[in-house]
């Protein structure tokens, strides 16, 4: 016959060894539900990207985009809330084959090495943990900050949860970013969530209305959309 105590712990035993059980049974253990699983356990970490916040997508620049000045306050007030920041440069050789006298549809900006292709002075690089280079090949324009640079590598390695994208301009180089993380994310299973912070893009607009509807189509991908970052706390 058990002394109290006895009984005490094997009950007790009996309660752990069950919910133990249930915890195996019941965590999915492969696929998309089980990578959600593993994610809540994970730390949230959250990244901002900035886009391209230089000198010839500001006004009075080469390739200026409208009120483009107005993000870098927006830049400046929500870099001190994320867990990393990367940015992006567009840093093309003089001859690049997006400009004009190569046949390309830009007028020559962000030549490597230039003040059009520095950040805006106004920006707060200090949080800026990394930056990666665009279009420096001289026969191929890239508007994503994913293409030919390593920073989809730099994500997965800082174990990034939330992915946030900012900056210029909202239908070239905005867009192309934003859904080039959205389709790693589908077709990778990384375990992170993409996020456009509106607020601190603007559009170059050639044809009336290209910027929103480069937004409903980053909506329609499983981008979230975000209008007021405050809104998130930050």
């Amino acid at each position: 016959m058990m002394t109290n105590d006895a009984a005490i712990i094997a009950r007790r035993s009996g309660a752990m060894l069950v919910g133990l059980l249930a915890a195996i049974l019941l965590a999915p253990s492969s696929g998309e539900a089980g990578q959600q699983y593993r994610a809540k356990r994970m730390k949230r970490v959250r990244a901002l990207v900035l886009v391209d916040l230089q000198n010839d997508f500001m006004p009075g620049g080469a390739l200026a985009v409208t009120r483009g000045n107005e993000v870098v306050r927006v830049a400046n007030r929500l870099m001190p809330h994320f867990d990393a920041v990367y940015a992006s440069k567009d840093w093309h050789p003089a001859n690049h084959s997006s400009f004009v006298e190569q046949g390309g549809p830009w007028p020559v900006h962000c030549v490597q090495n230039t003040k059009g292709a520095a950040f805006h002075p106004a920006l707060k690089t200090k949080w800026i943990k990394t930056v990666v280079y665009k279009g420096t090949d001289p026969a191929k324009d890239a508007y994503s900050a994913f293409e030919g640079t390593d920073l989809i590598q730099q994500v997965v390695r800082d174990k990034v949860t939330g992915l946030y994208f900012m900056g210029l301009a909202t239908e070239y180089c905005d867009k192309a970013t934003a859904m080039d993380a959205q389709n790693l994310k589908l077709k990778k299973q990384f375990g992170f969530n993409v996020h456009l912070l509106t607020e601190g893009c603007r559009a170059v607009n050639v044809n009336p209305g290209d910027g929103q509807r480069a937004i409903e189509e980053m909506r329609d991908s499983g981008i979230i959309i975000v209008d007021n970052a405050a809104a998130l706390g930050l």
